[in-house]
């Protein structure tokens, strides 16, 4: 049997049908540019600190940079370390004093930027508990030893006189949520909680023993990498810290959507808690984030109880201010303000 000949006309017209359809359809930028590049983003806490990572992810912002993020939850700044040195993500914001600690121990990690100037936590206790006193013997829950909220406690606890090896037994739980859930059920006798963390908790009926931002200057939720990615890919970094610093001007001016991203990511549907939450925070992210070396003091000392030659180090030899400065200097930073 013969082959049917095939119809020039009906070839021409399928093939400007499919061109007309490319034409109104366009082919998205990443199939025509070079693929995405995958990157591992450790998030050492999904509390609203973190929030701009979760942002920056739901508005597309790393995909616009070339970039796939995939947000990784980690068990505090410990966790986050070991895993970046390990090499499994690229990009954390690992607390200060786990940075220094890990670099004094020959590690290569160094902060990029500190985006909040103060920390944002509370220490929630059982309401029988009524002065710092009444914590001896108690059980305090934080996320892991090495973890922002295990170096606060012990910051203030010593600053009001107790010994956080002896006088308190700390414990390792999780985010605030599991925190929150080991203090209802009585495993805990208090909790060191971001907000709304401790908001929440607080309209459980249990009460604030402090409030760690008017009892420490601490520059937080710091943007942390390693040297040797910076020398093997300064362009990736840079591209995250594009798509972080975009993320952060879309979130502080943009309410319904920052709103709309705390309720998806924390799940919290309480609107007054939302609502504050918003407001603390879009109040509080640097637009121009730079490695805060000054409030980096209290890390020293922190660090420097277990490692005295901590002293023998300057701040800057643990940051790297560069590419803040690029953003700012070339105008990339007022131009996401401008509008």
């Amino acid at each position: 049997m013969s082959r049917a000949r095939k119809n020039p006309l009906r070839s021409m017209t399928s093939a400007a049908l499919i061109w007309a359809v490319m034409l109104t359809f366009p082919v998205p930028a990443s199939a025509q540019s070079k693929p995405l590049k995958q990157i591992y983003v450790g998030v050492s806490s999904v509390s609203m600190g973190n929030i701009i990572i979760y942002v920056t992810k739901e508005a597309k912002l790393f995909e616009k940079y070339g970039l796939y993020a995939d947000p990784v939850a980690m068990r505090g700044s410990g966790e986050s370390s070991k895993a970046m040195i390990g090499g499994s993500i690229q990009v954390a914001p690992i607390a200060t004093p786990t940075v220094i600690n890990a670099d004094l121990s020959g590690s290569d990690l160094v902060i990029l930027a500190h985006t909040l100037p103060g920390v944002v936590h509370a220490m929630i206790v059982k309401p029988e508990i009524k002065r710092v006193e009444d914590l001896k013997g108690k059980r305090v829950g934080v996320t892991t030893f090495g973890s922002l909220t295990d170096f606060l406690v012990r910051h203030i606890l010593r600053k009001k006189g107790l010994n956080p090896d002896r006088d308190v037994a700390l414990i390792q739980i999780g985010g605030d949520p599991e925190r929150i859930a080991a203090l209802k059920q009585g495993a805990i006798d208090a909790a060191s909680l971001s907000f709304p963390g401790y908001g929440i908790a607080m309209k459980m009926g249990y009460p604030m023993l402090w409030d760690s931002a008017k009892e420490i200057d601490y520059p937080w939720i710091e943007i942390t990498t390693r040297r040797a990615i910076i020398q093997k890919d300064r362009d990736m970094l840079m591209n995250y810290m594009k798509a972080h610093l975009e993320g952060t001007a879309l979130f502080k001016k943009d309410r319904e959507f920052g709103k709309k991203v705390i309720k998806k990511v924390l799940r919290v549907d309480n609107e007054e808690l939302v609502n504050e939450s918003y407001d603390i925070f879009a109040k509080g992210f640097l637009p121009a984030p730079y490695p805060n070396t000054a409030g980096m003091k209290t890390s020293f000392e922190y660090v420097a109880a277990t490692r005295p030659e901590v002293w023998n180090h300057k701040p800057e030899e643990f940051t790297d201010r560069s590419f803040v400065e690029e953003l700012d200097r070339t105008g990339f930073i007022k131009k996401l303000y401008e509008k």
